[in-house]
C-alpha cells in the first residue's frame, strides 16, 4: 500500500512539474503613466498591434483579447484591424495616417508593439546527474554503476526556449501625446491566443495598478 501511494504521488508530481513547465509566462518589466492621467469610458480607444507578418494570427489575437479586456472594464475599444483594414496605416504618410485614425472617431491610440524575439538553448542532464550530486568513485559497486549507467545511455538534452518583447504606448490623439507606457517579457507562449490572453491581462493589471483605468 505504501509503495503504491508512493507510485501516486510521484506520478503526480511528474504531472505538475510537466504542467508548469508547459504554461507560459508574462510578467511586466516596466511601466510609465503621465502623472494624472486616466481613460474616460465615454472616450473611444483604438488597440492597434505592429506584429510582424511571420507570427501569423498574433496581430488579430493580440487586438481581440485587448479590446475585449478593455469592454470588460466598460471602456469603449476597438480593433485596428476591423476598423482600418490589414494594411491599417501601412506605407502612409504622417497625415494620411492622421486622418485614416480620425474617421475611426478615436480619442486614444493603445499600441502594441514586439520589440524582440529571442531563442535561449538550455541543456537537460540526464537522471544520474540529479539523482547523484557528485561522482560516486567510491563506496559499493551497485549506487556507481547505476549512476554512470545513466549517464551513458540516458545523456541529457537541450530544450529551446522563446521570449518574446513587446511594449505597449497610449497615446492621447487630441495633442498626440504619450500618457502610459508598459514593456513585458512573455516566456515561452503555448499559442498565439494563449500569449495575447495572458499579456491583455498583465497589461490591464498593470494599468489598474497605475490607476489609468478603474477598478471592476
Amino acid at each position: 500500500m505504501k509503495n503504491k501511494m508512493r507510485f501516486l504521488a510521484v506520478g503526480m508530481l511528474s504531472g505538475l512539474v510537466l504542467f508548469l513547465a508547459s504554461c507560459s509566462s508574462t510578467k511586466v518589466t516596466s511601466s510609465w503613466k503621465e502623472p494624472d492621467a486616466s481613460l474616460n469610458t465615454n472616450q473611444k480607444i483604438l488597440v492597434m498591434a505592429l506584429v510582424s507578418d511571420k507570427e501569423g494570427s498574433l496581430r488579430t489575437n493580440m487586438e481581440k483579447e485587448f479590446v475585449a479586456s478593455l469592454k470588460q472594464r466598460g471602456y469603449n475599444a476597438v480593433s485596428a484591424y476591423d476598423e482600418l483594414g490589414p494594411q491599417a496605416l501601412r506605407g502612409l504618410n504622417e497625415q494620411k495616417a492622421m486622418n485614416k485614425i480620425r474617421k475611426t472617431d478615436a480619442d486614444q491610440v493603445l499600441t502594441i508593439v514586439m520589440l524582440d524575439k529571442s531563442k535561449e538553448k538550455n541543456y537537460v542532464p540526464g537522471r544520474s546527474w540529479y539523482m547523484r550530486p557528485y561522482p560516486m568513485y567510491y563506496g559499493r559497486f551497485w549506487p556507481y554503476y547505476y549512476s554512470m549507467y545513466n549517464r551513458v545511455y540516458e545523456p541529457g538534452y537541450y530544450t529551446t526556449n522563446t521570449k518574446y518583447f513587446l511594449e505597449s504606448n497610449l497615446y492621447n490623439l487630441r495633442d498626440k501625446q504619450l500618457v502610459y507606457s508598459v514593456q513585458t517579457e512573455t516566456f515561452d507562449p503555448s499559442s498565439a491566443a494563449r500569449m495575447a490572453v495572458v499579456y491583455s491581462q498583465q497589461v490591464i493589471k498593470d494599468m489598474t495598478k497605475q490607476q489609468l483605468i478603474s477598478k471592476r
